[in-house]
């Protein structure tokens, strides 16, 4: 198996090739969202959602969206609006879930243990080298939709 360069430090190691063990770095990170690689076209965060939590009810218009659930439980919520959110799932361990663009939609923490889950951007949302150790840093970052 190809070793990561580096599993303690988040860095984003975007526009250069990168192999990763996603499953491990997923499963470590502690941070609510942290941004591995933002290439032109494609981004890779990592997401750790406390309990009770959720990644926070947004649209991305230009972005289509990938996430993995790693480990926990959660449920899922998508729509045509913010108030029309009637496509409603749970999701474990391996579901992967897919936010076309223009899609609204959330994702909340419905387990006993913290969300871990990897989310793939097409093209990337997030500043490269993002990290938000919190949700609240998240909302509080400028650079955020």
């Amino acid at each position: 198996m190809a070793e990561s360069t580096d599993y303690t430090t988040a860095t984003d190691h975007g526009k250069e090739p990168y192999v990763v063990d996603i499953e491990r770095e997923t499963l470590d990170n502690t941070d609510f969202r942290t941004t591995l690689w933002t290439g032109r076209h494609l981004q890779l965060t990592v997401m750790s959602i406390p309990v009770g939590d959720d990644v926070g009810l947004e649209v991305h218009e230009e972005n289509d969206q990938f996430l993995r659930v790693e480990k926990g439980r959660g449920r899922t919520e998508m729509g045509p609006a913010e108030d029309d959110l009637s496509f409603v799932r749970d999701v474990e361990d391996d579901d992967v879930i897919l936010v076309p663009a223009g899609t609204w939609h959330n994702v909340t923490n419905t387990g006993d243990e913290p969300l871990k889950l990897y989310a793939l951007y097409g093209p990337p949302d997030h500043e490269p080298g993002t990290e938000h150790p919190t949700h609240e840093d998240a909302e509080q970052d400028p650079n955020e939709h």
